[in-house]
C-alpha cells in the first residue's frame, strides 16, 4: 500500500533525524544479530589463525604438546565458526524491539516428526502398483 505524500514526507524527515544521531545508529547496529554473528566469525578466524601458529611453533621447537593445544585451538575455534554461522542462517534469528532474541529450538523430536510426516507422505503417494 503506497504511503500519502505527507506521510513519505514524515518518513523522510523522519529517516534524516535517525540518520543525523550517531548514538542511536550505533545501538542499532550493537543490537543487529547479523552484526553479532559476523563479529564471532571474525574471532573464530582470528583464533584459527591463532591455533595454526601455535602448532607451527610447537613443531618447530619440537613441543608436541605446545603443537596439540595448537591443534585443538584449531579445531574449536571452527567449530565455534561453524556454529556462528548456522546461528546467522537461522531463519528464526531475528530483532524485536531493539534487542535480538532467539525462539527456542525445535528438539530433536521436532525435526524427526517433520522427517516422519514427509516419509509417510512419500508412502502414500507411492504408486499403486508397488504395494
Amino acid at each position: 500500500m503506497p504511503l500519502s505524500e505527507h506521510e513519505q514526507r514524515l518518513f523522510e524527515q523522519i529517516e534524516r533525524s535517525l540518520a543525523e544521531d550517531p548514538k542511536f545508529a550505533s545501538a542499532v547496529r550493537a543490537s543487529d544479530p547479523r552484526f553479532h554473528a559476523r563479529r564471532r566469525l571474525l574471532v573464530a578466524a582470528g583464533l584459527i589463525i591463532a591455533g595454526l601458529a601455535l602448532l607451527v611453533y610447537g613443531a618447530v621447537i619440537k613441543t608436541p604438546p605446545l603443537a596439540v593445544a595448537g591443534f585443538v585451538v584449531m579445531l574449536a575455534s571452527a567449530a565455534f565458526a561453524v556454529q556462528s554461522h548456522r546461528r546467522a542462517q537461522s531463519p528464526d534469528l531475528h530483532v524485536v524491539g531493539g534487542t535480538a532474541s532467539r525462539r527456542r529450538p525445535r528438539g530433536r523430536a521436532g525435526r524427526r516428526s517433520g522427517f516422519l510426516d514427509r516419509m509417510e507422505d512419500r508412502w502414500r503417494q507411492r504408486p499403486e502398483g508397488h504395494r
